[in-house]
């Protein structure tokens, strides 16, 4: 078997405008001055790039790259044309199941994106042609279910825990919360969420990069003080301070998570090393793909880290290879961030469509157990949603 072709879909979906205002709530980082909005795309969408990959015997595996300027510094253009351009090219002819040789051609600098969206094709090919779920190829499958956590913009406190009310009602029970602008004000929403949500919700809170140390050695300690429950605080400081993340860990007994940090198994590694952090975030488009997630995960267990795996968004195809990639990687036991799931439907066909979407049952998504990721396009909805990144 050999690959013949790499092609590409750009897909633009529109998501709602928050509920609630978020002036002066989220990361302070942001403020005033990071907009993914632009003359070319006025108004809130997400973007993606569906990715296939076609063989000499008929068979295809079909992978999905998210692309976001505001987290990932990576454009549709760029992606797309780094695909079809760039590292495409580079593995046409290939047996797909010569996945190390196929990644380590295509492992250029950055690219985090693209690599994940051919990543994720190969490993469908794979699954596809043998017949067995992507999970029995990377570890197989511990867990059938997987517990869902749901991301919270920011805002006032209240409207905050109104949100998180709004999907417990569709079933979900795991939450994070984005913070990051002052403490005092931050410790506020937390209260008022736990105090909505009761005991049993499990309560994670994302900074964003938007505290100083001090900042976060103070409301780790003011949420330790009103016994939030917080099970941890992601990526508190910016991405290149380990040494202030390393601080900020050793002062407080909240655990404290990396991800804007934790790109590559380098980054991994040097996290490890400074002992920055005591969990790692591991985005599949942020490590390049299943391949490079794994790895991650490995250097976690070696340290003695957790993991947890968080929200990159996706179509579905990326939703059903998060649940492989979770039902697979024994470190991962907590509940997986699904945060797309109430920002807009996904381009799958039937019984997936239902299956991967709100409202959960017992609040968990189901691990797809088909060929390859398990799952299917809707044709339709792709050639509704589809447009050209380079127009």
């Amino acid at each position: 078997m050999k690959i013949t072709r790499v092609s590409t879909t750009a897909v633009r979906l529109p998501i709602p405008p928050r509920s609630y205002a978020s002036d002066n709530a989220g990361t302070k980082r942001e403020w005033g001055r990071l907009s993914r909005l632009s003359p070319k795309r006025p108004s809130t969408i997400l973007e993606y790039l569906l990715v296939r990959i076609d063989t000499d015997q008929g068979t295809a595996g079909i992978g999905e790259a998210p692309v976001d300027i505001g987290f990932f510094g990576q454009t549709l253009e760029e992606v797309q044309a780094a695909i079809d351009d760039y590292l495409g090219p580079q593995i046409v002819g290939l047996d797909p199941f010569d996945r190390e040789y196929a990644m380590h051609r295509i492992d250029y600098r950055g690219s985090s994106c693209a690599k994940s969206g051919i990543d994720l094709a190969l490993h469908d090919l794979m699954g596809r042609t043998l017949g067995v779920p992507v999970s029995q190829l990377i570890g197989g499958s511990h867990r059938k279910r997987i517990p869902v956590a749901i991301e919270v913009a920011g805002g006032a406190p209240a409207d905050m825990a109104k949100a998180c009310l709004a999907y417990m009602d569709k079933g979900v029970r795991a939450f994070k919360p984005k913070i990051g602008a002052y403490p005092q004000e931050d410790v506020e929403r937390l209260r008022a969420i736990r105090e909505a949500v009761g005991p049993d919700v499990s309560l994670r809170a994302d900074a964003n990069q938007g505290y100083t140390p001090k900042e976060a050695i103070r409301l780790c300690r003011l949420a330790e003080k009103h016994h939030v429950g917080l099970e941890l605080l992601e990526q508190p400081v910016p991405a290149w301070d380990l040494q202030g993340m390393a601080a900020v860990r050793s002062a407080v007994d909240t655990l404290i998570e990396a991800d804007e940090s934790c790109y590559t198994i380098h980054d991994a590694m040097q996290i490890i090393r400074h002992g920055a952090a005591d969990v790692l975030n591991i985005k599949i488009a942020k490590a390049g793909g299943l391949y490079g997630a794994k790895k991650i995960a490995a250097l976690a267990e070696a340290a003695g880290l957790g993991c947890v795996l968080g929200t990159g968004f996706g179509l579905g195809v990326k939703i059903a290879a998060k649940l492989h990639l979770a039902a697979s990687t024994m470190l991962v036991t907590d509940a997986v961030e699904f945060t797309e799931l109430g920002l807009h439907d996904n381009l799958l066909a039937s019984p997936g469509n239902a299956a991967l979407a709100l409202p959960l049952d017992d609040g968990c998504l189901p691990v797809p157990d088909g060929p390859g990721f398990g799952v299917e396009l809707d044709e339709a909805k792709v050639a509704q949603h589809a447009g050209h990144a380079r127009n």
